[in-house]
């Protein structure tokens, strides 16, 4: 049969990304607590087309990713990237996951024990003379405002946040990125707001948390310039974002702050674009 995507295409257009999109697959995790943890992932993978070329393959991509099941880690994702790029003939290779990642979280009275789910992501580019590979979390957490509590009487509003951590490391010499774990930026946001979020609390956890916000009140602002000078201090970070985002509890419109910081250089564009979808 004949072969379409291979067709000329005269109007000279090349284009910066084709590819798969909302695919749910099986992944693995590297667990610092258990080594490795099954999730499963949303995934977009795509490669550059060049303005001679109709179309690409699309069942490629699936193939490809069925080559490497179970072993999909920061660690093969360069495998990935790289069989992407050859089998489509591509110069550039694209493959972003997001996925839920459970924890074992006790109550901080209690020690009554549940798992705690975190939204993770990773963004992987590849073009031939350097490979890019993002990774972060959305960590929920309680902020309690310190202008509430200043000028009230009693009590203070308090409201679910969202601190996102995006973060590269720094590369080995033999190319391969230092390792950070996800329980250690979920930990740097928890610490960067008024209190944690649980997943199960009895009354004395509750009473416990809510005294802990009380005496932790922070803006956005605050949660976001705590979390930048952890990171800023980690030898192995060359580059990070950090968005923090209320749900007012008092306001009809939520509340932000955000920031972007690289040891070396500035993010690219593609970083750019990724990160404000994933905020």
């Amino acid at each position: 049969m004949e072969d379409v995507q291979n067709r000329p295409d005269a109007r000279r257009v090349a284009l910066d990304r084709v590819g798969v999109a909302d695919l749910r697959y099986p992944i693995v995790v590297l667990d610092r607590d258990h080594q490795r943890q099954h999730t499963v992932a949303v995934l977009s993978m795509s490669v550059n087309l060049p303005h001679d070329f109709k179309g690409t393959h699309m069942s490629r991509f699936i193939e490809i990713l069925n080559l490497h099941r179970g072993e999909i880690t920061m660690h093969t994702i360069p495998a990935i990237l790289r069989d992407l790029r050859e089998k489509l003939s591509a110069e550039s290779a694209h493959v972003e996951a997001n996925f839920p990642y459970f924890i074992e979280r006790k109550a901080p009275v209690s020690g009554a024990v549940a798992l705690m789910d975190y939204e993770c992501s990773f963004n992987a580019v590849a073009d031939g003379s350097k490979n890019n590979f993002i990774f972060g979390v959305k960590v929920p957490v309680t902020s309690l405002c310190p202008c509430s509590k200043a000028i009230s009487d009693y009590g203070a509003h308090n409201q679910r946040g969202y601190i996102t951590i995006l973060v590269r490391t720094i590369q080995d010499g033999q190319g391969s990125y230092r390792m950070v774990w996800f329980e250690e930026l979920i930990d740097i946001a928890e610490r960067s707001a008024s209190a944690p979020v649980y997943p199960l609390l009895k009354r004395p956890d509750e009473r416990h948390v809510t005294m802990q916000a009380f005496d932790n009140p922070v803006f956005v602002e605050d949660m976001v310039r705590n979390v930048s000078t952890a990171l800023q201090s980690d030898e192995r970070i060359d580059w990070f974002s950090v968005h923090a985002l209320n749900h007012e509890s008092i306001h009809n419109h939520g509340a932000f702050a955000s920031i972007q910081w690289g040891r070396k250089a500035q993010p690219q564009k593609s970083e750019g674009a990724w990160i404000a979808t994933h905020a």
